[in-house]
């Protein structure tokens, strides 16, 4: 199975709280990581990409429990 499945079946077993808690967490590791990037390039820049990406998985996986309810 690929990192992305798993990460997305990880956020499916989560409740609420702790989904919005994640997401608030990864904020503030990209703002970090924006921020030393900014200063001195980053040995892997990827890593943005992949953080935005989780962000909005997050908040997939949000939006589409506040539909269902």
């Amino acid at each position: 199975m690929s990192k992305k499945a798993d990460f997305v079946k990880s956020l499916q077993g989560l409740s609420d709280s702790d989904l919005k808690a994640r997401l608030e967490e990864d904020k503030q590791r990209l703002k970090k990581v924006e921020f030393a990037h900014a200063i001195s390039p980053l040995e892997n820049p990827m890593t943005i990409r992949g953080l935005r990406r989780d962000i909005a998985r997050v908040q997939t996986e949000l939006n589409k429990r506040k539909v269902e309810a």
